[in-house]
């Protein structure tokens, strides 16, 4: 059943496109069949296109972002429960999904740094002050739901799910995980280092097989940090009658729903407005909740 985790990632990736492409053809009153389809002839055009030179650029860097990014992700997912297994399992697995979304860091940076632009450049910096917005409230996230199942093994935290689902028990840390998301992957509402404003950021330069390696890396980033919502909060695979491999799967697509649904209602979010909510409101209460869970284990 984990074999088949890849190809399962792929399909939501896909269909997550295809969903965001219909839901902005129904906005600007365009037909839905041209719609659907929109995200494959894209991908199928990059795979066409020239890649772009740019004087001066670091090339190696520049092309190795996307191929970190993809990994980055990959790696996120193969850390995920299974219906009882895990691709990548090992005692640490909290802290080896945290390293994985820290690779995005240097991913997304290395696209802005090695392309030589200054568009590019921008949104490098915008990403790394996503970063220093999000990460440290998202650390103290995963470490309540460790705390809470006295482990950093992914599937102890499933197994400790098993009375009552964490997200009854720690709303905040659930809250503020989901937030995370999104800017992890830096998608909307959170995607200033990807905005229009400065001619697409971190991907400006861009183009053909480098642009849709990058593009393919930030959502399957995107949906493993919101499957891995599912055995942190909601219970894994937890749930009557269907097998636990559905269950997951139900899970996840419906904190995806919830995720485009913020994306599209929410406007694209200053970093300076977000790093203010995050240090003096986000991380306040998620230490406070770390605190009760913690007491709540003692005893």
């Amino acid at each position: 059943m984990a074999l088949a985790l890849p190809g399962a990632v792929l399909l939501i990736v896909v269909g997550v496109e295809i969903t965001e492409s219909l839901l902005r053809a129904r906005t600007a009153g365009s037909p839905t069949a041209v719609a659907a389809t929109a995200p494959l002839r894209s991908a199928a055009l990059l795979l066409l296109q020239q890649r772009r030179r740019v004087v001066g650029a670091d090339v190696p860097l520049w092309r190795c972002a996307g191929v970190a990014l993809l990994t980055a992700g990959v790696l996120a997912a193969a850390l995920i429960p299974v219906g009882g297994q895990v691709v990548l399992d090992s005692g640490v697995g909290v802290v080896w999904f945290n390293a994985a979304e820290v690779v995005a860091w240097a991913a997304v940076w290395l696209a802005g740094w090695g392309s030589n632009s200054a568009f590019a450049l921008v949104g490098g910096y915008r990403f790394i002050a996503q970063g220093l917005a999000y990460e440290l409230p998202h650390m103290l996230a995963l470490t309540t739901a460790a705390l809470g199942a006295g482990s950093l093994r992914i599937a102890d935290i499933v197994a400790a799910q098993e009375d009552q689902w964490f997200i009854v028990i720690m709303p905040v840390a659930f809250a503020v995980y989901l937030l995370s998301v999104p800017a992890i992957a830096f998608r909307a509402p959170f995607d200033a280092p990807t905005g229009a404003d400065i001619a697409g950021g971190v991907a400006a330069e861009l183009s053909g097989v480098d642009r849709l390696v990058l593009a393919a890396g930030q959502r399957v980033l995107f949906v493993a940090a919101a499957a891995m919502a599912v055995p942190l909060f909601l219970g894994g695979g937890a749930g009557p009658l269907l097998p636990a491999w559905s269950w997951l799967l139900i899970k996840t697509l419906a904190v995806l729903a919830v995720l485009i649904w913020l994306g599209r209602r929410w406007p694209t979010i200053r970093m300076s407005r977000y790093t203010e909510v995050a240090w003096i409101v986000l991380l306040p209460l998620i230490l406070l909740q770390a605190l009760v869970v913690s007491l709540v284990v003692v005893r």
